[in-house]
């Protein structure tokens, strides 16, 4: 991983449109996203009518009964989570490559989704400790989704709270980044010894988790998961000011009047909340915190939160939309996993990235 220096300048505007346009352009992506949202629900391996579809989102009879448990119990619930997670991991992307100043920064890079890998695999292993008569396996197993979806949730708080205790005795934002990178792998590496000793069977359990996947949360889920990520996005737009002021360096924000220290933990647990989240519900899902931000960029051809902050989380939610929409190909019974699909779509945006900014630091040269 590339990592720049605190001493490195901010990132440059992007070119773009004209802050003329850029009023229209906010505007246009909800309509997108509003759009988005109906194909999500419409499309599938049994199309249904738009009609029917708009009618059911309104809350209308429609004309087939059946097309109301459809949309309501499966269809729905996933465009809403998709809707979620991609405007959380969006937003955490954004802060990350603000706190850190680095480009390939993501709303992982704390350990965040290791820690919640490892959660999951403690759960797994206690599945094959109740296959052979342990107690408190067999109560874990007993959880089902739910104690899955919480050990995801408390490995990824662990490791979160290990990272801020570490913080303590870090003054560099960029050392503060390798810890979390070192964390990760760590932690990583624990998941792998978890998986050894457990039934392959069940670890294959472990293996689709790690697929990444909407299609799993129900309304009983989404009553948890969008109060998490509302505060988290709340906070982020708190921290609007603060970020832009970071964007020229720690020594401008101190003479601006922010408290580095107390925004830069604000900043880390806001995108732990939202990474973890998305992490206990669909588990990894890659490539969306990375490239969104740098889409919203492009789009707006500007640095500015302000705009660049509900930018981000319209993108990422239309994102998100797009590849829940690509991994169920409409007439189909093929499913797609969902991390093929971020990845075909965040890949050559982080590519871009890179080469475009390799070309202008060689025109600068010259």
């Amino acid at each position: 991983m590339t990592l720049l220096t605190d001493r490195d300048p901010p990132a440059a505007e992007t070119a773009g449109p004209v802050p003329g346009r850029r009023r229209f352009l906010l505007p246009a992506l909800v309509a997108a996203g509003l759009a988005g949202l109906v194909l999500a629900v419409a499309l599938g391996p049994v199309t249904v009518p738009m009609a029917d579809t708009v009618r059911v989102l309104v809350g209308a009879e429609p004309t087939d009964p059946r097309w109301e448990v459809v949309i309501g119990t499966v269809r729905f619930p996933r465009a809403l989570t998709a809707v979620l997670a991609g405007a959380a991991l969006g937003v955490a992307g954004l802060m990350m490559q603000t706190l850190f100043r680095n480009p390939l920064a993501d709303p992982y890079v704390l350990g965040v989704s290791s820690g919640a890998g490892l959660g999951v695999a403690i759960f797994v292993a206690a599945t094959t400790a109740a296959a052979f008569g342990g107690s408190f396996g067999a109560g874990l197993v007993g959880l089902g989704r739910v104690g899955a979806v919480g050990a995801a949730a408390a490995g990824a708080g662990a490791v979160l709270v290990l990272v801020l205790a570490l913080s303590r005795w870090v003054r560099s934002a960029v050392t503060l980044l390798i810890v979390g990178v070192m964390v990760g792998s760590v932690t990583t590496a624990v998941v792998s010894l978890v998986l050894v000793w457990t039934d392959p069977r069940i670890a294959q359990q472990f293996l689709v988790w790690g697929l990444g996947s909407f299609d799993a949360t129900n309304w009983a889920d989404l009553a948890i998961f969008a109060p998490c990520g509302a505060v988290g996005l709340m906070t982020a737009v708190l921290l609007i000011k603060p970020l832009n002021a970071m964007l020229l360096g720690d020594g401008y924000a101190r003479s601006m009047g922010v408290n580095v220290r107390r925004v830069q933990m604000s900043i880390m647990m806001s995108a732990a909340l939202l990474a973890g989240a998305v992490t206990a519900f669909c588990g990894p899902i890659g490539f969306i915190g990375i490239a969104i931000p740098h889409l919203a960029r492009i789009l707006l051809g500007t640095s500015d939160h302000r705009v660049l902050l509900p930018a981000t989380l319209l993108v990422g939610s239309l994102t998100a939309l797009a590849c829940t929409i690509a991994s169920h190909p409409p007439g189909t019974e093929t499913v797609i996993p969902l991390n093929v699909v971020t990845s075909l779509v965040g890949a050559p945006v982080v590519i871009g990235v890179l080469l475009r900014g390799r070309r202008m630091a060689a025109g600068a040269l010259t």
